[in-house]
């Protein structure tokens, strides 16, 4: 083992020990009483508000960044062992990701409008204290992404975590923590509740110092926070369809939805769930994805493979949540293929069937041969089923591509590309984990959790013509 390894080694050991909190301290910005989260996150947003400028919350920003790179491969491996989901070195990829290409304070810009009856200047205002809560398929990267963009904005973040992955969220919030003050920021500027739960999650709602809720996940938790009355940021789930149409490059479609629907076992909101291809060119896409090292089950497998990693009641499906980021060799092990090579299951079913029409965050990818391009669209837009998150298209026809985005209405929407590169991976523009569609701020950052304030200055003041 080299120098770093064993450094690596040595932070992990350090911070999954812990320390006990005394009374309601918290250690580290972990709390046992979310409470005491709650006061303690209070206190220091009236602190960086009133004391800190935008130039201080930059430079911590940049030593937060500092730290989690420092982190990022630690972050993957407690990832990968805690949950149980997804692949190492692309766990790797997205801690990365949000770290380099999360917006700070760079995009909190002012408008201003001078006239003969004075100066008018907007800017974006911190809410205060935030409410967010964190999904299992992305665990330190969501609270890496918010703490920027959250405390970026002038904001404390009081976080709920998802109880299958309390314990890597504790132990990078705490390193978090320890960066911003170190380099001379406040106390629980982020904090947490060290078991989550939804009590905790009712108390942050009903809490008169939390101004805003955050989530990002499923859409029942997004729905919860609507109805809870309080002002609601909702990241929720999609489906995203993929459209192949006669004159795509079949090489690199096959090649890009390969790359993307098992980047990190699918766990991405964003990935490929199901491609609707055109008849003339679906042999050609299947063979050249296989090539790429996808395995094509039969029929009969299909079914064996449905009957395994979903369940039914009362003639609706649901997916298996034991089989979610699973591994592809693993999923087929389960029905008795044996293929630990491939990262991507591949399957032909009608436009109808379960593995189209619900969302599943595993290496499975449901193909569908369309007569025309017209029916790709529709089928498209029947499987994305309004949650309006991501879609993508592989084709060389502008007309094709402007109708599929009209028809879509998704918040990320790429062009002969995976995915990924919609959220910045291997893409231009910014990096987030909290998509939110739902509640319309689509892509968040900074400037998403801020207010508009306006002030005037009258009589033309200030103004030298």
């Amino acid at each position: 083992m080299n120098e770093a390894i064993i450094k690596e080694i040595v932070r992990e050991i350090v911070y999954r020990a812990g320390i006990s909190p005394e009374g309601g301290k918290g250690d580290n910005g972990v709390f046992e009483h979310v409470e005491d989260a709650i006061d303690a996150a209070y206190e220091a947003q009236r602190e960086w508000y009133i004391k800190y400028k935008v130039e201080d919350r930059r430079r911590i920003i940049e030593a937060i960044r500092a730290a989690a790179r420092e982190n990022a491969r630690m972050f993957a491996r407690m990832i990968r062992e805690e949950t149980g989901m997804g692949r190492y070195e692309d766990k790797i990829t997205k801690n990365l990701a949000v770290i380099e290409k999360t917006p700070g304070v760079e995009c909190l810009t002012t408008d201003a409008i001078s006239g003969d009856s004075g100066l008018m200047i907007e800017e974006m205002a911190p809410y205060g204290v935030i409410g967010a809560i964190t999904p299992s398929t992305n665990p330190t990267e969501t609270i890496i992404n918010n703490t920027i963009s959250m405390i970026g904005g002038g904001n404390s973040v009081v976080f709920n975590v998802h109880p299958g992955a309390k314990k890597v969220c504790a132990v990078c919030l705490q390193i978090l923590h320890k960066a911003i003050v170190e380099n001379g920021g406040p106390e629980n500027l982020i904090t947490m509740q060290r078991e989550p739960d939804m009590e905790a999650v009712n108390k942050m709602t009903s809490s008169p110092k939390i101004r805003l809720m955050v989530g990002t996940g499923g859409m029942g938790m997004v729905n919860a926070l609507l109805r809870s009355g309080k002002k609601t940021i909702g990241a929720g789930a999609g489906n995203p369809p993929v459209v192949v149409d006669d004159t795509a490059d079949i090489d690199k479609a096959a090649e890009e939805i390969y790359r993307g629907a098992s980047f990190d076992n699918n766990l991405l909101c964003l990935a490929e769930k199901e491609v609707f291809v055109m008849e003339s060119a679906a042999d050609e896409l299947i063979r050249k994805m296989c090539a790429q090292g996808a395995h094509l089950i039969t029929e009969e497998e299909t079914e064996k493979l449905l009957q395994v990693v979903f369940l039914k009641k009362d003639g609706h499906y649901s997916v298996n949540k034991k089989w979610v980021g699973k591994d592809a060799g693993v999923i087929l092990e389960s029905i008795g293929i044996h293929d630990t090579d491939t990262r991507l299951v591949i399957c032909q079913v009608p436009h109808d069937h379960p593995f189209v029409l619900v969302e599943q965050l595993m290496p499975v990818l449901p193909i569908v041969r369309c007569k025309t391009f017209e029916d790709c669209v529709k089928y498209a837009v029947t499987a994305e089923s309004g949650n309006r998150h991501t879609a993508s298209m592989f084709s060389k026809n502008v007309d094709h591509m402007t109708r599929f985005a009209k028809e879509i209405e998704t918040t990320i929407f790429t062009k002969n590309a995976a995915t990924l590169v919609g959220v910045g991976i291997g893409g231009e523009g910014h990096t987030t984990m909290t998509i939110a569609g739902p509640t319309g701020e689509g892509l968040t950052c900074a400037r998403s959790f801020t207010r508009r304030r306006r002030c005037m200055l009258a009589d033309g003041g200030l103004r030298v013509i």
